[in-house]
C-alpha cells in the first residue's frame, strides 16, 4: 500500500510537528491559525523570519490505558491538559478479551489505535477522533493474526502506516489502509525479535528485545519489510539468558530492562546502519526488576517492581546516572510520558498516577488531582494530534 494512502503523516512527537508546520509556513509566507498575540483581535498570523514569528496551536494530545475488569477488557481514554498535566475522562470502549492485560498498545499515524489480543490471536483496532479523542472499534475489528499467531507488544514508526508485533521468535509486521484495517506485510513474520519493540524516532529502524541477554535490529524498507541490520542481534555484555523487557529509541542510544540481574543495559547508535554497539560501562545497575522504561527530556525513567528510578543520559557517551532523590516511591504496571516530557503518567491497576517532570532536575512530583480513577488499567499510551 502507498506511504499516502493515509492522511497525511503526522509526526509522533509533537515538537517535531510543530518545527514541521514552522518550516513550511515560514518559507511559504502562508497564513496559519496560531495563537495571535493578545494585543490582536485576529486567530490569523502571517509568517515572517524565524520561528517566533508564527507560532502554532497544537493539536489535542489523549492518553489511553487497556487493562482487564471483572467485566472483561476495556481501553479508557483521558484527555491532558498540556498546561497542568491533568487528565479528564472520555470514555471507554471494550477491549481484548485476553484473560491477562494485553501488553501491546500503539497508534498508528495517530488516526488508529491498536490493542493485541495474545489468547485470541488477534488484534482489536479503533478510530480515534481526531477532536475529540473517543474511539470507534473499526469495521472488521478484531482482526485475526493467524492460528499461530500471538501478538504481544506493538510499535509503528512515527509518520507510516505500519504497525509490528513482536511474537514468539519473531515480528510480524503489518500496513494499515486508511479505513484502519491491517494487513501483513510480504515476508511476515520476520524472525527474531520476542520481546518489546522500539522505533527509532526517524521511523528508519525497529529494536526488538531478544532471548540470551540479546536485541535485535532492523531497517525498515519502503513497503515496512524488515531486514535484519549486520550484526543482528546484538548481545548485553555478560548477558546469555536473561530476556530484556522494555526498551527505547532516543535517535542516539538505545537502551533496555534487565529484570533478572536489576540493570540497564545501554548501545549507541551506529548512525546509517542502525548498528548498536554497548556503551563503556554497560550494564548499568538500576532498581530491583525494572521492566518499562521511558525517555523525558533527556531523563531516562525505568519502572522496577517497587519504584521508579530516574537518570540522566551523558549526550556523549550514553552512560546513565542515577537522578538525586531516585529511586521515586511510586509502584505501577506501566508508564508513558506525553509528547513534550513534562508529564509522566503510570498505570498501577486501580488508577492512574500523574507526575510532573522537573525540567532541570528531571524530579517528579504529583499533579493535584491524581491519581485518577481507571480500574484495570495495565497499559498506557499516548498520542498527540498534528496542529493545523
Amino acid at each position: 500500500m502507498p506511504a499516502n494512502a493515509l492522511r497525511t503523516p503526522a509526526r509522533l512527537f509533537a515538537v517535531g510537528a510543530l518545527l514541521s508546520a514552522l518550516t513550511r509556513c515560514g518559507s511559504s509566507n502562508a497564513p496559519i491559525v496560531c495563537n495571535a498575540p493578545s494585543s490582536s483581535n485576529s486567530s490569523i498570523c502571517i509568517c515572517g523570519s524565524g520561528t517566533g514569528a508564527c507560532p502554532v496551536n497544537p493539536g489535542p494530545e489523549f492518553l489511553y490505558a487497556a487493562g482487564i475488569t471483572s467485566t472483561g477488557g476495556r481501553i479508557l481514554a483521558f484527555s491532558i491538559d498540556r498546561n497542568s498535566g491533568a487528565l479528564t475522562p472520555i470514555g471507554s470502549v471494550p477491549g481484548p478479551s485476553d484473560p491477562l492485560p494485553t501488553v501491546g498498545l500503539a497508534a498508528v499515524n495517530n488516526q488508529f489505535l491498536f490493542a493485541s489480543d495474545r489468547s485470541q490471536s488477534q488484534l482489536d483496532g479503533f478510530s480515534i477522533d481526531q477532536t475529540t479523542g473517543a474511539l470507534t472499534t473499526i469495521v472488521g475489528s478484531p482482526f485475526s493474526t493467524g492460528t499461530l499467531g500471538f501478538p504481544s507488544s506493538l510499535a509503528s514508526p512515527p509518520g507510516s502506516n505500519f504497525l509490528y508485533a513482536s511474537d514468539i521468535g519473531s515480528v510480524e509486521a503489518f500496513t494499515v489502509s486508511s479505513a484502519g484495517v491491517p494487513s501483513a506485510i510480504s515476508g511476515s513474520p520476520f524472525p527474531l525479535g520476542s520481546g518489546l519493540l522500539a522505533t527509532a524516532p526517524s521511523g528508519g529502524f525497529l529494536y526488538a528485545a531478544d532471548p540470551r541477554g540479546r536485541v535485535a535490529a532492523f531497517t525498515i524498507g519502503s513497503t515496512g519489510a524488515l531486514t535484519q541490520v549486520p550484526g543482528s542481534p546484538f548481545t548485553i555484555p555478560g548477558q546469555t539468558d536473561s530476556l530484556p523487557t522494555g526498551i527505547v529509541d532516543n535517535g542516539s542510544y538505545v537502551d533496555t530492562t534487565l529484570p533478572l540481574t536489576n540493570q540497564i543495559a545501554a548501545f549507541s547508535i551506529v548512525s546509517g546502519t542502525g548498528a548498536l554497539i554497548p556503551v563503556p560501562g554497560s550494564p548499568f545497575a538500576a532498581g530491583n526488576s525494572p521492566t518499562s522504561i521511558v525517555i523525558a527530556n533527556g531523563f531516562l525513567y525505568a519502572l522496577n517492581a517497587d519504584s521508579i528510578s530516574g537518570y540522566s543520559v551523558n549526550s556523549n557517551s550514553g552512560a546513565i546516572t542515577p537522578l538525586s532523590g531516585s529511586p521515586f516511591a511510586i509502584v505501577g504496571l506501566s508508564m508513558a510520558t506525553d509528547s513534550l516530557g513534562q508529564y509522566m503518567y503510570v498505570a498501577d491497576g486501580i488508577g492512574i498516577q500523574a507526575f510532573t517532570i522537573d525540567s532541570t532536575d528531571g524530579t517528579l512530583a504529583a499533579v493535584s488531582g491524581s491519581p485518577y480513577p481507571a480500574l484495570g488499567s495495565a497499559v498506557l499510551t499516548v498520542i498527540q494530534i498534528p496542529p493545523l
